[in-house]
């Protein structure tokens, strides 16, 4: 626990950028002052032996704090290092609601890592009908406006975090005008803080699906995937309204799965294994009951399930979404068999969980055509006899 505890504390100067003007080059315990109390908070939590003692200490501390940031001479710098106090305090699950006012105010002035971490710390105390979140909605305007990429960044996370509602028409025109912005960060965090609305109060964005389907294009693949979460909520509810982008999203998952996306989005060198399940999700919606759509991704389901060949559990999971989807969509029946064939790798596995999903693959299969569970009759069998309950009842 110790070593943790010193590999955190020394993490902790790095994230919060700030050092102690007055420390020599060669640095020691005490160069950061903004940590350094920290630091010792944390150092003094670990080595309690009750929760009675931590109580009190985190008590004792909480009262140091109160009267720091309710003081009138102190200073800004001073207000980020009680802030960063303050998060630890709340992280620990107690309440220290005498410093959100504080935070709003650190969020409003002070330079940009002082104004990073009052965003930090609003977002982390406040919920999105909490009344003291209005006091920041101008904050947040004057921020969307800003020539500041770092300003514009940390307002856009905040919107997209716990903005309130009815605050929403104040800031909609900004965050439609960051989708043409240059950098692929301030555009993809605005689509993120649109599905954040659409998700309180879809009403309000229903006008602005045309952009929604721009950022589907868009060059970066941040932005791209951005846009997905949204496009697999609204299919959800409705997936008729969204047919004619089943070849967009067909010519996405070829791009995916064909490996032509950049190689920090592979993940133990399955390319983008979370864009493949998404996808394999919204093309299930789309071509259920619909035979015309079904034919438009038939060839991309087919290599999904050839290409899916690596023996790790991220490719279980991409195999499984991809198996769900084909016994969807309206069948075809050598695609079926594949599939099918491809429960195996499941059923036939010694980890529970994979078994797991192996038997409830198996389900879709018999829904569609029971001869082609069969060939997997034995270990079904088998399962009948197996020491854990769940895979019994499957």
């Amino acid at each position: 626990m110790s070593d943790v505890v010193e590999r955190t504390l020394s993490a902790l100067p790095g994230l919060l950028g700030q050092h102690d003007p007055g420390a020599g080059p060669g640095g020691g315990p005490g160069r950061f002052s903004a940590t350094s109390r920290l630091g010792g908070l944390i150092r003094s939590i670990t080595a309690l032996s009750s929760k009675h003692e931590e109580e009190k200490l985190i008590q004792q501390e909480q009262t140091n704090l109160k009267a720091t940031v309710s003081a009138p001479t102190t200073t800004v710098r001073l207000m980020k290092e009680c802030m960063v106090r303050l998060i630890y305090c709340e992280m620990l699950g107690y309440e220290s609601s005498f410093g959100y006012i504080h935070a709003i105010k650190l969020a409003q002035q002070g330079n940009l890592l002082e104004k990073r971490v009052g965003y930090l710390a609003v977002s982390l105390f406040l919920h999105e009908n909490h009344e003291l979140l209005l006091l920041l909605v101008n904050t947040v305007v004057k921020d969307l406006q800003s020539t500041n990429l770092v300003e514009v960044c940390m307002a856009l996370t905040v919107v997209s975090q716990i903005f309130p509602r009815e605050m929403i028409p104040a800031v909609l025109p900004l965050i439609e005008d960051k989708l043409q912005h240059s950098k692929e960060i301030i555009r993809r965090k605005a689509v993120q803080a649109l599905y954040k609305f659409y998700l309180i109060a879809p009403n309000q964005v229903q006008h602005i699906h045309d952009k929604f389907r721009k950022a589907l294009c868009d060059r970066d693949v941040g932005v791209m995937a951005a846009s997905l979460h949204i496009y697999l909520q609204m299919i959800k509810k409705n997936a008729s309204g969204y047919k004619d982008l089943t070849e967009s999203f067909v010519t996405i998952l070829k791009q995916v799965v064909g490996g032509k996306l950049p190689i920090d989005f592979n993940y133990h060198s399955v390319p983008a294994p979370w864009l493949q399940i998404q996808l394999l999700r919204i093309l299930g919606l789309l071509g259920r009951d619909d035979p015309r759509t079904s034919e438009l991704m038939y060839d991309v389901l087919d290599e999904s399930l050839r290409r899916a060949e690596i023996n790790h559990n991220i490719t279980y999971a991409i195999l499984f979404e991809c198996v769900q989807t084909i016994y969807t969509i309206c069948p075809k029946s050598d695609l079926l068999e594949k599939a099918a064939k491809c429960i195996g790798k499941f059923v036939l596995s010694p980890k529970i969980n994979l078994k797991y999903l192996g038997l409830k693959a198996l389900t879709y299969v018999i829904q569609q055509d029971p001869n082609l569970a069969l060939q997997h009759q034995m270990t079904i069998i088998e399962c009948l006899d197996h020491p854990d309950p769940i895979i019994k009842r499957e």
